[in-house]
């Protein structure tokens, strides 16, 4: 069975610190769950309660799931292992002692730290990427990640490819997918940010489709995108300017995805997200209607 959730993420709680205030996380899941989400994902850490019994307490009074949390890690830097491993391990375990033992933990690079790919989201190319060396060191980084929060937590770990960081393009997300393991790390496949990486999310259900363990709906401006790769505009500019739409005003062809996972007998989560800084607009209309639009697709 298909369920959909929100994210933090989409009132503009995100991990990069950029300026603005956000509403508290009680403010957040009143409105995910009055905008008719079942569930949510974690933000970062300390944003919702760090107690599993307060955590689950404060979901089960609005009748929410906890579906995912986000955790970025420096795989291409070794030193940096040991310190994501162990947010990986607490973030898990706190979830699981919670009872959200099917909750997913959604590793991803340390995303917008690195100029080379901050500056060129949406427009890598090929000087752009890592050294062979430094792709060995962050593949091995992803899998002992993973293994020692399923061995730790029992929880399962999706990647998650992200404009802004050194795993964007359809390529490097085959490459990333070939060299870890089927059995530690699945793929977490967002719809907005493979668009914007360059591909289109209805073939990547097809190619990806044993490795998809999660799902995010994102949707991508082409227009806005266009714009910001013609203007050098980096990362940050970009989902200022409203790269990341709301459900149906972009490009991303959500009937032939819903389509193409109903068929496939998709059974997880669909986590809506949409990055609404503060200063852009509501989150929560936008929620009610990245709902609404999800409905009309048949959920």
């Amino acid at each position: 069975m298909i369920r959909i959730a929100n994210a933090p993420c989409s009132w503009g709680v995100l991990e990069f610190g950029l300026e603005g205030s956000t509403a508290d996380y009680s403010q957040v899941l009143d409105e995910i769950r009055e905008t008719g989400y079942a569930g949510t994902e974690l933000g970062d850490w300390g944003y919702m309660p760090t107690d599993p019994g307060q955590l689950k307490d404060e979901l089960q009074r609005r009748d929410l799931e906890m579906v995912g949390a986000f955790v970025p890690v420096g795989l291409r830097d070794r030193k940096a292992h040991a310190a994501g491993i162990e947010q990986g391990i607490r973030t898990a375990r706190l979830i699981a002692q919670a009872g959200f033992s099917s909750a997913k933990m959604v590793l991803s690079d340390n995303n917008g730290t690195m100029p080379s790919r901050t500056g060129h989201a949406g427009r890598v190319t090929p000087d752009l990427q890592l050294t062979r060396e430094e792709w060995k060191v962050f593949v091995r980084g992803a899998a002992d990640f993973a293994k020692q929060v399923r061995d730790e937590s029992g929880l399962q770990t999706v990647f998650h490819h992200h404009c802004g960081g050194f795993v964007e393009t359809p390529g490097e997300v085959e490459k990333f997918l070939s060299d870890t393991p089927a059995d530690l790390i699945g793929l977490v496949l967002d719809m907005g940010h493979y668009r914007f990486g360059g591909g289109y999310p209805e073939a990547a259900i097809e190619h990806f489709w044993d490795r998809i363990w999660h799902v995010h709906f994102k949707d991508c401006s082409e227009s806005i995108a266009a714009r910001c790769r013609a203007n050098g505009s980096d990362y940050f500019a970009a989902v200022r300017e409203g790269v990341f739409c709301e459900l149906g005003k972009g490009e991303v062809d959500f009937p032939r995805i819903m389509q193409r996972l109903v068929e496939r007998g998709y059974d997880g989560w669909i986590v809506v997200e949409q990055d609404v800084l503060p200063g852009m607009g509501s989150p929560k209309t936008c929620a009610a209607r990245n709902r609404e639009f999800i409905k009309g697709l048949g959920l």
